[in-house]
């Protein structure tokens, strides 16, 4: 006897009932997004490991599938807004802007299993390629709010910040932009944890040498100075083929760009004041306005104009809510960014702007777009309602005996033809049996095709849910009703 094998951990069986649910789901939400101008792509779930390194952070990147399979390095796909942009860049640049796509599929990532959670689960959003702030980024969040209303999700909040703001923050504070990337995916971790926590993990990247110590002098003093210095301490400059020179020469050019601690204590205080501003529009406007009111920043009043627009797409403005510490973790994003949640907290979608993203995968030229994603098992766990298509009547048609059972495969033929749900038995039950089977898989009709009724071209008919029994000719069969 072997011993059983279990589904790998975080995955998950999608049984008959759960199936049915999602697909309900999925297809009330993709009537909307078709309804929009949306159009389908499919696209592989295979990957080169590539794509995913270049702009997912090093959050997500941590958590994706990947291998070597014939000296290729491959990744099962985490998300499909880098796919669906390759796909653009390879195959899709001729075609006119704005570019509209929706997509449907699963995706894989190796994270803690938990409520409505899992390794491998399914994402349904789109692409609006092409399209600029703010009537793009208003359209895709009065987009993913419908979708949810259409799934069966009533109550939920959505949760909007601004990555575009927080850059122009730094930038105004005179950061490069690398620091200023490792500052702004940073921001929720700052919320949560402090200021302490984030300096420590910028120290530790930080170069050991302080760039104040080059001040007042030139770039060939400065490496003069070095060359001299690592030489008396006996550090070993021979690295390949490199002469020294070169190794102190990119070492100075690094320091001069390397920003004072100063400095970036400056930008993680008032980072730490702007991420913890959140709250309904005019509250938070005005909160932001006031941390903001000595910087030279830019994406405010971007912000105000989407949810201008949003609002008279027909999007609640009392269930939004500003969150200027909202980060998202991937580091595509350069503008409008959001997430809803459901009112127990859990996440049900998430997406923003990504303007840099078609240039950073090869792109002729820079091309603006935003989109969002649902995680269809969370959209199904918080619905109160999945409104199902409507299901044909089902009709288990029997045959007394094996000489009639072609008979019934007849019948059965030609019930699938006029809209039912057919099956014969295929166990050889009595017809007690068969009776008691139907009522426990909620069957309507009992069809018996016997000998006797093979000759007349005609059947025994049972409506288990009328309680009528009669026989009637194959040609007055009526045609299914839904």
């Amino acid at each position: 006897m072997g011993s059983n094998i279990d589904a790998v951990r975080g995955m998950r069986d999608v049984l008959p009932s759960e199936v049915t649910a999602q697909t309900a789901a999925a297809a009330s939400i993709e009537r909307v997004l078709a309804g929009w101008g949306y159009e389908p792509v499919d696209l592989p779930i295979i990957e080169h490991r590539d794509l995913y390194l270049r702009k997912l952070g090093e959050e997500l990147v941590g958590k994706v599938y990947e291998f070597t399979f014939n000296g290729r390095d491959l990744a099962l796909r985490p998300e499909w807004t880098a796919s669906v942009l390759r796909a653009y860049v390879g195959r899709m640049q001729d075609q006119p802007l704005p570019l509209r796509l929706r997509y449907a599929g699963p995706v894989f990532r190796n994270e803690r299993p938990q409520r409505a959670t899992y390794r491998q689960f399914t994402q349904i959003g789109v692409e609006l390629i092409g399209g600029a702030a703010p009537r793009a980024d208003a359209e895709c969040l009065a987009l993913a709010c419908e979708g949810l209303v259409a799934a069966g999700v009533t109550r939920f909040t959505v949760r909007i910040g601004h990555i575009g703001l927080i850059r122009s923050l730094l930038a105004s504070l005179g950061l490069s932009e690398r620091t200023q990337g490792r500052l702004a995916w940073r921001l929720e971790r700052l919320r949560e944890q402090g200021v302490s926590v984030v300096r420590a993990e910028l120290d530790v990247s930080a170069p050991a040498l302080d760039p104040a110590l080059l001040d007042g002098i030139d770039d060939q003093q400065a490496e003069a100075l070095l060359l001299h210095a690592l030489r008396e301490i006996g550090v070993n400059l021979r690295f390949g083929t490199r002469p020294p020179e070169a190794i102190v020469g990119r070492l100075v050019r690094k320091l001069r760009r390397s920003e004072s601690r100063d400095r970036i204590d400056q930008a993680l205080q008032v980072l730490d004041h702007l991420c913890r501003i959140e709250g309904g529009p005019d509250e938070a406007f005005a909160a932001a306005e006031e941390a903001l009111r000595d910087y030279a920043v830019t994406g405010l009043d971007e912000l105000r104009a989407i949810l201008r627009l949003a609002a008279a797409h027909g999007v609640a403005l009392d269930r939004v809510r500003l969150d200027f510490g909202l980060g998202r973790g991937l580091h595509y994003y350069t503008g409008m960014i959001f997430e809803i949640y459901a009112d127990d907290g859990l996440q049900l979608c998430g997406g923003g702007r990504y303007d840099d993203l078609v240039s950073a995968l090869g792109g002729r030229q820079p091309t603006p777009a935003v989109g969002f994603a649902y995680g269809l098992e969370r959209v199904v766990a918080a619905a109160s309602s999945v409104a199902a298509p409507p299901r044909p009547p089902v009709a288990l048609v029997v045959a007394p005996d094996d000489d009639s059972y072609p008979y019934a495969l007849e019948v059965a033929r030609m019930l699938r033809v006029r809209g039912y749900t057919a099956m014969t038995d295929v166990r050889m039950r009595g017809m007690s049996g068969n009776l008691r089977d139907a009522a426990r898989r909620g069957v309507r009709f009992v069809v018996v095709a016997g000998a006797d009724e093979w000759a007349q071209r005609c059947v025994v008919w049972r409506d288990l849910e009328r309680h009528q029994e009669y026989r009637i000719v194959l040609s007055d069969i009526p045609q299914a009703e839904e």
